[in-house]
């Protein structure tokens, strides 16, 4: 599959990483699941790694997944959000997304490394 997640309860985190070609239903039954499951706590922040993704999702595609997040908002409230990709032209999505998907998440931001990313992540890690 190429969402993996693995949740930290104790740092109420979610690490998920994305591999190769990932479909847009992918990412949808990436949220469901993660919704659904027991280990999940009702708020947690997003280390998100994208550096092995090599599909570049359209618009579109974005505002199907932030209609998904406002699906989960019931039972998953998300804090900080960290993004991280080595591609420009992901870079630029994923900017695009943190725009368009700032209401769901307390803070977001997009990283070209996994060192900034981690250390920008910590410094919300009281704002749960």
């Amino acid at each position: 599959m190429p969402v993996i997640y693995k949740i930290d309860a104790e740092k109420r985190t979610v690490r998920t990483k994305c591999v190769g070609q990932v479909k847009l239903q992918e990412v949808i039954d990436h949220l469901s699941a993660l919704a659904k499951d027991p280990e999940c706590p009702p708020l947690l922040n997003v280390f998100l790694d994208l550096r092995e993704t090599d599909s570049l999702p359209t618009a579109s595609q974005i505002s199907v997944v932030i209609n998904q997040l406002g699906r989960v908002r019931s039972r998953i409230h998300f804090g900080a959000c960290a993004i991280v990709t080595s591609r420009d032209a992901l870079f630029g999505t994923m900017r695009m997304f943190e725009a368009r998907a700032e209401e769901f998440f307390v803070a977001t931001r997009t990283f070209r490394t996994a060192a900034e990313a981690e250390e920008w992540l910590a410094t919300h890690q009281s704002d749960l």
